[in-house]
């Protein structure tokens, strides 16, 4: 088995689609549209899918309520202090600046626009 998508339920799908394709390189594969907006966007690897859409079936979550390790999509950076002011100027809020764990990962933890919590991480040994 391996993971198909991971979708989350936002208020504004298709601006935050064109976000994550303008500020994190995602681009869409699948644009279902519909009521509800849906989106597949992928990544460079093409092996993990994100589904955004607002379907009107259930409650939007106020994702900016949650504590960031509750729930947050953690993507690889070359350089986390360069992507966390350019997603900062591009409407991101940062939550924790970047840092150096102890076992040696860059790691920041971010907002986008739509308050949904943002890892950027350069591991000390890839994943």
């Amino acid at each position: 088995m391996r993971i198909e998508h991971f979708a989350v339920q936002v208020a504004s799908p298709t601006e935050m689609t064109s976000w994550y394709q303008k500020h994190l390189g995602l681009r869409i594969i699948r644009h279902v549209g519909g009521i509800a907006g849906t989106c597949f966007l992928a990544d460079d690897s093409d092996r993990v899918l994100l589904e955004i859409y607002s379907n009107p079936k259930v409650v939007t979550p106020d994702y900016a309520s949650m504590h960031p390790l509750l729930l947050h999509m953690a993507f690889v950076s070359d350089d986390v202090q360069r992507d966390c002011d350019r997603l900062a100027r591009a409407g991101a809020t940062v939550i924790d600046a970047p840092f150096v764990s102890p076992a040696g990962d860059s790691l920041a933890m971010l907002r986008d626009p739509w308050g949904l919590a943002i890892q950027l991480c350069c591991r000390a040994k890839q994943m």
